[in-house]
């Protein structure tokens, strides 16, 4: 069937597939920035495990190491998605200057100028987060936590991400939602649980008393049910969060992540509820699996009843601020930022090309019978024609030519050249076969071996990666001319086996942060402190003595 085909079922509908096309590709839906990296950001050592109740599953190779790989990776996004985007930026994503590291309490919108530059070029908005997890600073708690150093550090990053998104908002000429999040709470029963939400509401108080523009800066405050290590309770639940929004009008708008509520709630009700007394409200769309998983959004039929109250209600006039959150490492991170991506536009595009005004009469008008059979009927119109034009007008793959697409760009990351070392053995055969006589005979051969059997072992072997010539090898060492020698690292690719200087940087930060963190000190300084004197050092002698360090 082609598009004016379907498009013309529509039409018997009352349907404007033209209008509905119009409508979704101006309606911004925010694109997470941290499922490119598994949430690490560049403001902490990335070998670190996350905390704060922060957890990425899967080890999927591809893994954007720097700011450059991770918008190397949006890009391909980008185009693989139809669509109006902006980009939700966390705090812990700033990109500092060769030599520069600030803590977090105080960053600045020059830290950021990159991501803007990036925007500018895509003509995306952005959103931001201030970073309250994976930090040494947690206590675990933030900015509920009982000591006055820990809180006085959290809300001065809280005022200055206040600052970071005004910058935001106001270079890329958009709105920029400023999310609040921790994972502040406790994992067996609490004490007390109103002292720890007095002051996580003082602190978010001290935040949003920074001068900001609530036409240009929606700061609000997310909610969560439960989580890693604060399985009894959460400082910010979903009525805390809700009565602050409700509480300060024109300072916060409240917030849903349809993962952080209990698995029989589902938030497609709650929208209307919400804007019934909120003017705009900002939505997290992900997939939780019993909890919040945070899964790739499908096409399932809660994303399908979000969209519709989503554009029921008005959402796509501004009301409803849309960003994806889930984040999955065990698949290829490009097709996960994807795949979810075009779900949320396939889920929308079905609620504008469903009659409402028809049904929402035959609701008013008691007809339940016709209004069930006009509903199953909607479900094998041709919506895969609509959606197909869809993508063909924004230049993006056809379902059935996407993956291919993440398969190229996949294959365009690293590449490796390998050999194998195959060692000529002596083998024995039997010849079975007939003498000059005519009788049988069998004879037992010597012959040369190259290629292993399936059961022996590859003794020496190397990997070489294309970029960086870097070497990873199996060998053993050799008598050959009575010298003990390395075959492949010596003789055939004369490579050295000391260790290179990032490898050398890399020991000297594993073990200065590793001190650092047992005499409490700060970290980032000690380091960056350490890496200066290896450079001094370095051209003086071939040698550095660790107790100098």
């Amino acid at each position: 069937m082609s598009y004016t085909e379907a498009k013309e079922k529509y039409a018997a509908l009352g349907v404007d597939t033209e209008a509905a096309l119009d409508k979704l590709k101006t309606a911004p839906v925010s694109l997470r920035c941290w499922q490119g990296d598994d949430v690490r950001g560049f403001d902490t050592d990335p070998t670190k495990p996350l905390t704060g109740g922060i957890q990425t599953t899967g080890s999927y190779p591809g893994r954007a190491r720097t700011p450059r790989e991770l918008m190397a990776d949006i890009e391909e996004v980008l185009k693989l998605c139809p669509g109006t985007k902006k980009l939700n930026l966390h705090a812990s994503y700033a990109v500092f200057a060769p030599g520069e590291w600030v803590n977090r309490e105080k960053l600045e919108p020059k830290h950021f100028a990159p991501w803007v530059e990036f925007c500018k070029k895509h003509g995306l908005g952005a959103d931001f987060n201030p970073t309250f997890f994976s930090h040494p600073k947690c206590d675990p708690l933030t900015l509920s936590s009982p000591n006055e150093e820990t809180r006085r550090f959290w809300i001065e990053h809280g005022r200055a991400s206040v600052r970071i998104s005004q910058y935001l908002a106001e270079e890329l000429g958009q709105p920029c939602i400023m999310n609040i999040w921790t994972g502040d709470g406790f994992k067996d029963i609490p004490a007390d649980r109103l002292g720890p939400r007095l002051r996580y509401k003082q602190s978010i108080d001290e935040i949003l008393s920074e001068p900001f523009d609530f036409t240009k800066v929606k700061p609000c405050i997310e909610s969560k049910v439960f989580g890693i290590g604060v399985e009894s309770y959460t400082v910010g639940s979903a009525e805390y969060a809700l009565s602050y929004a409700a509480m300060n009008p024109g300072k916060c708008i409240p917030l849903m992540d349809n993962g952080h509520y209990h698995p029989t709630e589902v938030v497609s009700d709650k929208i209307p509820a919400l804007l019934t007394f909120f003017p705009e409200l900002a939505l997290h769309i992900t997939r939780p699996i019993r909890w919040d998983s945070d899964h790739v959004v499908l096409l399932d039929d809660e994303t399908k009843e979000i969209c519709k109250e989503i554009v029921r209600c008005g959402g796509l006039e501004g009301r409803v601020h849309m960003a994806l959150d889930y984040f999955d490492a065990s698949i290829n991170r490009v097709s996960a930022w994807v795949t979810g991506f075009r779900n949320v536009q396939k889920a929308l595009l079905m609620a504008l090309l469903t009659p409402n005004e028809q049904l929402k009469a035959l609701q008013d008008g008691d007809r339940f019978t016709e209004l069930m059979v006009r509903q199953e009927e909607l479900k094998t119109m041709p919506f895969g024609e609509i959606w197909d034009e869809y993508c063909r007008r924004a230049g993006c793959p056809l379902d059935g030519e996407l993956y291919p697409a993440v398969a190229a760009y996949e294959a365009r990351g690293k590449r490796y050249f390998a050999f194998m070392l195959l060692e000529s053995k002596q083998a024995y055969m039997h010849e079975v076969g007939y003498g000059e006589s005519g009788a049988q005979r069998v004879d037992i051969a010597r012959h040369h071996a190259i290629l292993p059997n399936p059961s022996q072992k590859v003794a020496s072997f190397a990997v070489i990666e294309s970029k960086t010539l870097s070497v990873s090898f199996c060998d053993k060492e050799r008598a050959i001319a009575g010298e003990n020698r390395w075959l492949i690292p010596d003789g055939l690719l004369q490579c050295s086996m000391e260790a290179s200087s990032k490898e050398v940087f890399d020991a000297v930060t594993r073990i200065v942060e590793e001190v650092a963190e047992e005499y409490g000190a700060n970290a980032a300084v000690a380091v960056s402190k350490a890496k200066a004197y290896v450079a001094e050092n370095a051209d003086e002698s071939d040698e550095l003595a660790p107790w100098d360090l």
